[in-house]
């Protein structure tokens, strides 16, 4: 492999192209043929679909690093698209884990450190809910929507365009729906072949960020909707912070028509801050939902509510089933995971959110050194860059018409060929396994990648 050096610009420019020649993915390649003819499109989960050259298959992956097949290394911002908050594979969930598992795997029955991680858990998150297990993001809002339409009694929700809360028929709607030339329409629209449409009654959709519109909409639908389900941060379209008072304006709102509020925490729980975003903000949702980050890679998700709300739960008459949920190893993995974070959690997030803002304004800088429009939402922890003239997005509106999503595309097959794996959707995912070394080479590599797309 190339040794990276911090050099002249020459030099740097040299060292590319070198790298670029000896990158190579013929196994990958090879492989991914093979996988076509026993898998459908040769991947288990569509987005894995749209990498380039082809679905990379990986034989290593280890802090902030990986390692194909093929032998070419990356520096990764994938993490999992999320869940790797600690880097890959870090020893102390690695350890936690293999001690654990030694027991049992799937016991399908209650064992005394599901007890230690939810004590864990109403430690870290803001407000006193109880919390039950699943397995999946998608599951879980699932669940959460159960519940709500348990406790109203009504039967629609409302969710946002661009907010993504699985892949199931009842949410998987307009979460990229197509918008030009209709801006007052918010007809619901699916966005698989195959949904079942009477899911499409159920769902009521609005824009992000505007409360005037969001009052509208649901006064409109009052007699109907038994919740509002939201990204807190809209983690899956160009990572959009809240506008100041949205939150608490949608609260009041939801207080006012006899709504629930449930916050979609899978990106952002445990990510942004030890309480999620609801830390953040200071915003009590009545149901959250987490995922992602809460395990450091290992399968498991978390619905979060007032005992109240939870009641349906607690004497069955809300069916919630899963033979892994639970299970010895994602709990094992959750307890070591929060364990680590708490031993010092304002200097953990201290720290994740400094060096990814290092990142940020690196970045920010070569693009700027080489006369290319960018803009970059997020935090540290987690972030988007965009290639647009536009100096801010507050919508997935905002976002579809104003950002050159192939030129990121672009931006992305050079950054790959320079060492550095992105997300196929924008999003980049900062990990306490990075380092300065890292963000270095990796501002190096963007101003290198900036030229190439110019």
């Amino acid at each position: 492999m190339i040794a990276w050096v911090l050099l002249t610009e020459t030099t740097f420019e040299l060292i590319v192209v070198e790298r670029v020649n000896l990158m190579k993915f013929d196994r990958s390649k090879k492989l991914y043929e093979e996988a076509k003819i026993m898998t459908p499109g040769g991947v288990s989960s569509g987005i894995r679909q749209t990498e380039w050259p082809v679905p990379l298959f990986f034989h290593k992956a280890k802090g902030s690093k990986m390692w194909d097949v093929d032998g070419n290394e990356y520096i990764d911002y994938v993490m999992g698209m999320g869940p790797n908050l600690f880097g890959h594979a870090p020893d102390f969930i690695t350890d936690a884990v293999n001690s654990d598992m030694q027991s049992g795997y799937c016991l399908t029955g209650q064992f005394e450190k599901e007890n230690e991680l939810s004590y864990l858990v109403r430690k870290a998150l803001p407000y006193d809910f109880q919390v039950r297990y699943a397995s999946s993001g998608t599951e879980i809002d699932q669940l959460a929507l159960r519940v709500a339409r348990a406790v109203t009694g009504k039967s629609k929700y409302l969710k946002f365009e661009g907010h993504y809360h699985g892949w199931m028929d009842s949410v998987l709607y307009n979460t990229h729906p197509e918008i030009r030339g209709k801006e007052r329409n918010f007809a619901p629209q699916g966005e698989s072949l195959g949904m079942s449409k009477a899911s499409e009654n159920e769902v009521v959709i609005s824009p992000w960020n505007d409360l005037d519109q969001l009052h509208k909409i649901v006064s409109e639908n009052k007699d109907d909707l038994s919740s509002m389900i939201m990204e807190p941060i809209l983690w899956n379209a160009n990572v959009i912070l809240p506008q100041p008072g949205y939150l608490e304006g949608a609260r009041k709102i939801c207080d006012q028509f006899g709504i629930l509020l449930i916050f979609d925490e899978v990106g952002t729980g445990f990510r942004v801050a030890l309480g999620g975003a609801q830390e953040m903000y200071d915003v009590k949702p009545d149901i959250a939902t987490y995922a992602k980050a809460m395990a450091g890679g290992f399968p498991i998700a978390m619905i979060a509510g007032d005992q109240k709300i939870m009641h349906g739960l607690s004497t069955g008459e809300v069916m919630h089933g899963g033979s892994f949920n639970s299970n010895v190893m994602s709990v094992s993995a959750a307890h070591a995971g929060l364990t680590h974070i708490m031993k010092d959690s304002d200097g953990f997030y201290k720290n994740l959110n400094q060096l990814g803002k290092e990142l940020i304004n690196g970045l920010l800088e070569v693009a700027d050194k080489t006369g290319i429009d960018v803009l970059i939402q997020g935090l540290g922890s987690f972030f988007y860059l965009s290639f647009t003239t536009s100096k801010s997005i507050k919508n997935y509106r905002d976002h579809i018409n104003n950002v050159d999503l192939e030129k990121y595309q672009e931006f992305v097959k050079s950054m790959l060929m320079n060492g550095v794996r992105l997300s196929q959707n924008g999003r980049w995912h900062m990990s306490s396994a990075h380092t300065e070394e890292d963000v270095e080479k990796t501002i190096l590599a963007a101003q290198n990648s900036f030229e190439l797309v110019l």
